[in-house]
């Protein structure tokens, strides 16, 4: 019994061999924990101030040009200078970021302006540290840990994704949006404390090469994608996945609309998917062991859309509307482990900030571009329609982007790195 239990569950030697990724691992944790309180109370917030969908989409759409900014700010400068550096100062913007929400909503009535700003600024350091992270990771545990460390990682967003969210909509429906900024401003120092309390990890010398910096070091990072087929396909499946089958942006909406409830019900609906995402990433063991990844991927998204599908065709039965908001997470989650591996295990460390940082606009700007999507179908035709047609796209342009880019098919584990594929069949 011990045995089958340790071949299935996950897998913890990052964690035991690497001080720093334990670290890393635990700052992490607190941050993101945190950070779900205030995703939650600007959702919360913006719909109580307008009564609006298509208003609460429009998050999505100040999250996106925040993502893009900091992609292409942090692209200029991530891979010349030492990644622990760049994770502290972060932090320090996002302190900052943080005290302006508690300021407005100590105010009583925030200006929409000044809810998009801050949550433009989130996700512009965002998209700086969370890339440092990523690309940090392979220096710590190794090539040949990457898909457990990946794992860990997703234990890790997953169950901060649970708690959170739940926590986030208990709080507030007890109290106030001001007491969930608090915490999320309180947690950041988690993070801040792990990357002063790391090694220094300074970029690794180029043999008779000065680094680029600048908008010469972003246009290298952007080549590089446009020769690598492979990469693409990871971004185009995500981008499909998020943008139609996100429906986020509706869960204030559904909680009252379709399940007549409140604030604690939003929270259970955010935090649906993580617990499916966390119990697969509790189980990955045989998962981390697939060497026909792209083949996980595509399945996995087909999932996804499925499952999300579904949970927009069951009316009001909150408990199916759970469970398969769970199965979808679960599907997603198989999909995030892959992608990510194939990312830093064929992508050089010289490269890995820039592509980690491009990896990160795909993950965080695709659910921002489906707040948008899902929030102007809801206000045009109805949220449930909204939700029932995301997923089905979601099934169609997974086999599509496998008949579009064979690569992805026929990515094998066992010739990563190498430039090269496995053969179909």
């Amino acid at each position: 019994m011990g045995g089958r239990l340790r071949r299935i569950a996950t897998d913890v030697t990052p964690l035991r061999v690497s001080r720093d990724f334990r670290l890393l691992w635990g700052g992490s944790f607190v941050s993101a924990l945190g950070s779900q309180f205030a995703k939650v109370a600007l959702y919360i917030q913006v719909y109580a101030l307008t009564g609006s969908p298509a208003q609460v989409g429009l998050l999505g759409v100040s999250g996106l040009i925040g993502s893009f900014a900091g992609v292409f700010i942090g692209g200029s400068f991530i891979d010349a200078h030492d990644r622990r550096g760049v994770l502290a100062w972060t932090q320090v913007g996002h302190i900052g970021v943080s005290s302006v929400l508690v300021a407005g909503a100590v105010g009583g009535h925030p200006s929409l302006a000044l809810l998009h700003g801050a949550n433009l600024l989130t996700w512009l350091l965002a998209s700086i540290d969370g890339p440092a992270r990523q690309a940090a990771t392979p220096r710590l545990v190794g090539n040949d840990l990457m898909p457990q460390a990946v794992a860990l990682n997703q234990v890790l967003w997953q169950t901060t994704g649970i708690v959170g969210p739940a926590l986030a909509g208990l709080l507030i429906a007890v109290s106030s949006p001001t007491a969930a900024y608090v915490v999320d401003l309180v947690s950041y120092a988690g993070l801040l404390v792990a990357a002063l309390a790391m090694h220094p990890l300074p970029p690794e010398p180029l043999a008779g090469e000065a680094r680029p910096v600048g908008v010469r070091a972003v246009k290298e990072g952007f080549r590089y994608v446009a020769g690598h087929r492979l990469l693409q396909s990871t971004f185009v499946i995500d981008l499909i996945a998020m943008i139609f089958g996100m429906p986020q942006a509706l869960f204030p909406v559904l909680a009252v609309e379709q399940f007549d409830r409140g604030p604690a019900v939003v929270g259970l609906l955010f935090a649906a998917p993580a617990v499916g995402a966390l119990i697969q990433a509790l189980t990955a063991g045989p998962v981390t062991r697939i060497r026909r990844q792209g083949v996980a991927v595509i399945w996995a998204v087909v999932g996804w859309g499925a499952a999300i599908a579904a949970f927009g065709a069951v009316g009001a039965n909150l408990a199916l509307a759970l469970v398969f908001l769970a199965i979808a997470g679960a599907a997603d989650v198989i999909s995030a482990i892959f992608r990510s591996t194939i990312l830093q295990v064929t992508v050089p460390d010289a490269l890995r900030g820039r592509l980690s940082g491009i990896f990160m606009l795909v993950v965080t700007g695709g659910p921002k571009l489906g707040d948008l999507e899902a929030g102007l179908v809801a206000a045009a035709v109805s949220p449930t329609f909204s939700v029932i047609t995301g997923g089905l796209a979601c099934i169609v342009g997974a086999f599509a982007t496998g008949a579009l880019y064979p690569e992805l098919r026929h990515y094998d584990a066992d010739v990563a790195g190498t430039g090269r594929v496995a053969a179909d069949g």
